[in-house]
């Protein structure tokens, strides 16, 4: 117990650390995943091209290569110094929108075209079609997935460690090489899970609230 309470105060620090990284990744990643998955069904060729090539180079590369590039590239070739703060937020708000991007696809085309033709038939254009029709029934429908990939990022922010911000794990690692004890990483463990916890119940509550397009 003794260790418990001299670990906690830091291990708190980390977890802030670690909600910020999970919740701007959020908040910029999944607005920003749409446009792309639009870009990608989009006929004119360029521009799918594009948005399917954006998708296969952060899905088809790891996160921590990912990290790295971010953080070494802009200040050694641009000249432009940034924080490792920036650098993970830079490099996990663009992988996630790339998976976010094919989780929204899959929903629009899982949206049976009917829908589309009785849409037109009532004098809708194609931006109110998806706004007022498709769009609600895709989110509904991409919501556990989604909420797959929101568990996935609590854990993939453990990475963040190796380019020196101090999340949750690095503060465990830490105190475990200063106490010579397990305990920080055990509580490491039950923090992790506590907020992935948090993250189900949410969306649970979210997934309640969207149940009227059934």
């Amino acid at each position: 117990m003794e260790k418990i309470l001299e670990c906690l105060p830091f291990m708190l620090e980390g977890s802030i650390v670690t909600i910020e990284i999970f919740v701007l990744t959020l908040v910029l990643a999944l607005p920003l995943g749409l446009p792309i998955a639009l870009g990608s069904n989009s006929k004119f060729k360029p521009l799918s091209l594009l948005c399917k090539a954006y998708v296969w180079v952060f899905r088809g590369t790891p996160l921590l290569l990912q990290m790295f590039f971010v953080y070494f590239f802009f200040p050694m070739k641009l000249n432009i110094m940034i924080s490792a703060f920036t650098a993970v937020i830079i490099a996990f708000v663009l992988n996630y929108a790339a998976y976010f991007s094919e989780i929204y696809r899959g929903g629009i085309n899982s949206i049976d075209r009917g829908q589309y033709e009785a849409a037109h038939a009532l004098g809708l254009n194609k931006t109110q079609t998806m706004k007022d029709i498709i769009l609600p029934q895709t989110m509904k429908a991409t919501l556990p997935p989604i909420v797959n990939e929101a568990i996935i990022l609590v854990k993939d922010t453990a990475l963040v460690s190796v380019i020196g911000v101090a999340e949750l794990l690095l503060v465990a690692k830490e105190r475990q090489s200063a106490l010579f004890s397990f305990v920080p990483l055990f509580i490491a463990g039950v923090f992790y899970f506590i907020m992935n916890w948090g993250v189900s119940v949410a969306f649970a509550k979210i997934e309640k609230k969207l149940s009227y397009y059934n």
